[in-house]
């Protein structure tokens, strides 16, 4: 264990910088999806098509709902990696430890044709054998995206680039694990 009086730390330093790239099939855990340290040579997008009616559900996390069948904490999250609806990537299996303490963030450019929506990121850590441990996670209202003394709706056909609210992580990503990004 180990004890801080705050976070981030007096001695904190920036970590890396990971970017989320594909052919534009990042769609469940087999597809093309990546997560690497080099920005990718021409901008991509991926896509995927949200039913209100079927919403992705939380399987464990910092704030899962309400109910009965709600479970916070960490759990295996292959089952939700299988939905079409969420876009995966990944890295390659890690050379060395990869301590992260502190908050995380992402930005996302993203556009949809409904007027407002949620976008959801996790942040997964994939131990050698797949089971996909949930770490943290985070969304965004694209209605209060400015703030939410200041509700605007998306305009179809126009891109946003958004930075979620950042999440607070104290993990090891141990050698041999993957780091994964989950967005739907």
């Amino acid at each position: 264990w180990a004890t801080f009086a705050s976070v981030p730390t007096p001695d904190a330093t920036t970590g890396h910088i990971l970017y989320l790239s594909s052919g534009g099939k990042a769609n469940t855990s087999t597809g093309d999806g990546a997560l690497s340290l080099a920005p990718p040579e021409k901008a991509g997008a991926d896509t995927f098509a949200y039913d209100p009616a079927n919403p992705v559900i939380s399987r464990g996390g910092q704030i899962s709902g309400m109910g009965t069948d709600q479970e916070d904490g960490a759990f295996d999250q292959r089952e939700i990696e299988k939905r079409p609806d969420v876009l995966v990537y990944t890295t390659s299996p890690l050379d060395a430890d990869i301590d992260v303490f502190g908050f995380v963030t992402v930005q996302l450019t993203v556009a949809s044709d409904a007027p407002d929506t949620d976008f959801t990121v996790k942040l997964v850590d994939v131990a050698p054998d797949g089971t996909a441990w949930n770490i943290s996670d985070t969304i965004q209202r694209m209605r209060y995206r400015n703030g939410e003394d200041k509700p605007e709706f998306m305009k179809v056909g126009e891109t946003y680039t958004i930075t979620p609210p950042p999440m607070l992580v104290a993990n090891v990503f141990g050698q041999g694990h993957r780091i994964r990004v989950e967005v739907s």
